[in-house]
């Protein structure tokens, strides 16, 4: 009987690896296959998933493993989300682009070289489960809260969970970095966890949205939440809600950003009380879970990816068709820092995705 063959997206650092060690362990036919995205080599990137060195580890656990390897030229598709990036910015958004990388790449383009290969599912180094809960497969938070992933990992369409893997989603990170030993993967098993976005220099936003948006550089006002003029931006590109620090005004008090208005060009600031909210809109509403409420629900809803959630009300919105287009979420107690263009992940008590969008 011939071996299930795997997909494995080999990024060169111990998760993935260790993932694959997993799944061969278990007799799968696995096929690694390393993303090449040449932005971040061209612009100076070097951060934990697409460096020359990343790739190189990447090939050598292959060999270790006694697994196929391919590295695939993602460049044209990374541009991609580079302009989603650059352009959120400039839009005074907040983008999240991992998880336009896990919606387009990782489960997009890679599920595409799947099929070319042969091969049924794609598997990644993600700390997150799929299980079957009341006869429907769902997507679960990983056993290790401090790094869970599920949160970067709502845009799957439900249709397609059956295709996702995510081997290391009941283990805690020690156990993976001790397993990388067990495994003989000694180049990857002490190596620091990516913290930094590939695409971006020095983790400096606001030089590549200047770089590659130079329209959207352009002074203004900041104002207080009266509308009080108290100093001036360089651009709406290099603030985010919820933002202390580099504000380049003084008050005598710690200043916070409350939020920012595009069309006027204005960063609004004020005391960290002003930035509590108890509800907001959510668009683009992904469902993971069949049938979908119709009715107002209970979720805790996460709100960015270290944010571990909070109790609200979530009320879905569906257009005349009967197509649900958004939802608004109440909270049941304030919350700080609701930042558009960052995702909201709604979850139930089991700690199951019941379905995620962008905060408008």
């Amino acid at each position: 009987m011939a071996q299930e063959k795997i997909l494995v997206a080999m990024s060169g650092g111990v998760d993935s690896s260790v993932a694959a060690a997993l799944l061969k362990e278990q007799g799968y036919d696995c096929v690694g296959v390393f993303m090449c995205l040449g932005q971040a080599q061209a612009e100076g990137g070097h951060h934990g998933c697409c460096s020359p060195q990343d790739a190189a580890d990447a090939r050598e656990v292959a060999g270790q493993l006694g697994i196929p390897f391919h590295v695939i030229d993602f460049q044209e598709e990374l541009d991609g989300i580079v302009d989603y990036f650059v352009d959120e910015y400039a839009a005074a958004r907040t983008p999240n682009p991992c998880i336009q990388c896990n919606n387009r790449l990782k489960f997009g383009k890679l599920a595409e070289f799947a099929e070319v290969i042969g091969a049924s599912k794609v598997a990644t180094g993600h700390y997150a489960r799929l299980e079957e809960l009341d006869g429907q497969l769902r997507l679960r938070r990983g056993v290790d809260r401090g790094k869970d992933q599920s949160y970067v990992l709502f845009g799957l369409a439900r249709e397609n969970l059956h295709r996702a893997m995510y081997p290391l989603g009941g283990f805690p990170k020690e156990q993976v970095r001790a397993m990388a030993q067990r495994f003989g993967l000694l180049q990857v098993c002490a190596k620091p966890d990516s913290q930094e976005i590939c695409f971006v220099p020095n983790n400096d936003y606001a030089r590549l949205v200047a770089g590659r948006r130079p329209d959207a550089v352009r002074a203004g006002e900041l104002v207080d939440t009266k509308g009080k003029m108290v100093g001036e931006h360089q651009g709406v590109h290099g603030f985010t809600v919820g933002q202390r620090r580099g504000l380049g005004v003084t008050a005598g008090r710690p200043l916070y950003v409350i939020s920012i208005n595009a069309d006027k060009n204005q960063v609004v600031v004020g005391d960290k009380q002003e930035l509590l909210r108890h509800s907001m809109i959510v668009k683009q509403v992904n469902p993971l879970v069949e049938p979908f409420p119709t009715e107002p629900f209970a979720a805790s809803v996460q709100i960015r990816y270290n944010h571990t959630g909070n109790a609200a009300v979530v009320t879905p919105v569906f257009d005349e068709h009967g197509k649900l287009t958004a939802a608004e979420v109440m909270f049941d107690d304030p919350i700080a820092a609701i930042t558009p263009g960052q995702a909201a992940v709604f979850y139930d008590q089991r700690d199951a995705v019941i379905a995620g969008g962008w905060i408008a």
